[in-house]
């Protein structure tokens, strides 16, 4: 049983310059829930993530059109702040990308520069909530001023999901984010992404399809800047209406 929709896209297209990168997708994202996009290299699967925090804002020569709602208020409205929009929706990249600060002020960050803690303790509350819900604190909290840049690959990618968690979001993004890591800290980042969906809606980049199948309740695939098929991750692997979803996922292309 899927819970509310967080995210409706309605009949959005991206243009770079004159390429027209993505085409009339429209699609509801459910709240607490993992989605996964997946599809070969370059068929839109991030460009689509970057529309709904409008990350594609930092690009010259982007221009989104069509509706993106994230609780019935229209992301693209000039009225939302970006600033504020990306609190919301947090945002977790291919390559671990730790502040050059320690393990504590990487989670601070957010906190600090949004009016979220009004006295220390209440920081250092926050700071370890969430690297507890990023499942690192134990690992950590002997030495939470040794610089984020000093852990190994896994834990700076779940310190970044520490700091993202930090600020409140209701949304998190995840773009490729084990790519990096190696079987046993994928699995990791795999079990955390599955603790933290009861609170957030997850959306996550994946080429791995193991991985969407795994983590996911709801995959799209996308090719070419469409969005060809989207459902329950069961059906999108076990019975998909489309050839080329078909074709994608027996290896026949990809």
């Amino acid at each position: 049983m899927l819970d509310s929709v967080k995210l409706r896209a309605r009949d959005i297209n991206v243009y770079y310059d004159k390429e027209h990168a993505l085409r009339h997708v429209s699609m509801d994202i459910p709240d607490r829930s993992v989605t996964a996009f997946i599809g070969p290299s370059g068929c839109g699967k991030s460009t689509f993530l970057r529309c709904l925090n409008r990350m594609n804002d930092t690009i010259d020569g982007a221009r989104v059109t069509g509706q993106m709602l994230m609780d019935d208020e229209d992301v693209n409205d000039r009225a939302v702040d970006p600033v504020i929009l990306r609190a919301r929706v947090g945002m977790v990249f291919q390559k671990p990308n730790p502040f050059p600060k320690s393990i504590y002020d990487n989670v601070a960050y957010g906190p600090r520069i949004h009016g979220l803690a009004t006295s220390r303790a209440e920081l250092d509350d926050i700071v370890e909530t969430s690297l507890r819900r990023a499942g690192l604190w134990d690992e950590v909290s002997d030495r939470l001023l040794h610089p984020g840049t000093s852990l190994s690959g896994g834990q700076q990618q779940r310190l970044v999901i520490a700091r993202a968690i930090a600020v409140n979001p209701e949304v998190i993004l995840m773009d490729e984010p084990c790519s990096a890591l190696d079987p046993i800290a994928t699995a990791k980042i795999e079990e955390l992404i599955d603790d933290l969906r009861s609170n957030y809606c997850i959306i996550i980049v994946t080429h791995s399809m193991q991985q969407a199948a795994r983590v996911s309740q709801q995959t799209a695939f996308f090719h070419l800047g469409h969005l060809v098929e989207y459902g329950p991750t069961e059906n999108i692997f076990t019975t998909p209406r489309e050839t080329r979803t078909q074709d994608y996922i027996t290896g026949r292309f990809g």
